[in-house]
């Protein structure tokens, strides 16, 4: 029933817009301040790696993320320099626009969780929440947004549009 209302509902589509802009404008404000100045990701991932995330026991608690990022995120620090402010900044204009909001949130909740993964709370939690309350929502998330054109555009483009498949005449 709630999933209905979060799909369906007008109401709801204007409250998923309330969610959306607020994680929205987080998101491109973050991107926005690390690529106007300066953003090096090495000294973050430095510090993560030599103080992982410990249980109550003292033992690594993700110890496969620290390994990628050792073996994987430091060596490749520069593609990591690029891709963590623009993917901040893309996934906030998705949100603010409302435009392939899925995706946008889908992207969001990844980099939630990396950054969750490497130890850092902060908003993050409130953020994974309300990105699955977005992804729940699925389209209407973005009716009051692009997705009101952008998403009917793609499933024509892709052959999925409604009328796409037209019954055969009876012989």
């Amino acid at each position: 029933m709630f999933n209905k209302f979060l799909r369906e509902n007008k109401i709801s589509a204007v409250l998923l817009t309330v969610i959306r802009l607020y994680l929205g404008y987080s998101w491109f404000t973050a991107g926005l301040h690390k690529l106007t100045g300066g953003f090096d990701a090495a000294g973050f991932l430095k510090g993560v790696t030599a103080n992982p995330v410990k249980g109550p026991d003292g033992a690594v608690v993700y110890g496969w993320y620290v390994e990628f990022l050792k073996s994987f995120a430091l060596p490749n620090v520069d593609f990591f320099n690029f891709i963590v402010p623009w993917g901040e900044l893309l996934i906030g204009l998705g949100l603010l626009l409302g435009c392939l909001t899925t995706a946008a949130c889908v992207f969001g909740l990844v980099m939630n969780f990396s950054f969750f993964l490497a130890g850092t709370v902060s908003t993050n939690p409130t953020d994974i929440f309300l990105g699955f309350i977005i992804l729940a929502a699925g389209y209407n998330a973005g009716r009051i947004g692009l997705d009101r054109w952008v998403v009917p555009y793609i499933r024509k483009m892709s052959g999925k549009g409604l009328g796409s498949k037209k019954p055969k005449a009876a012989a």
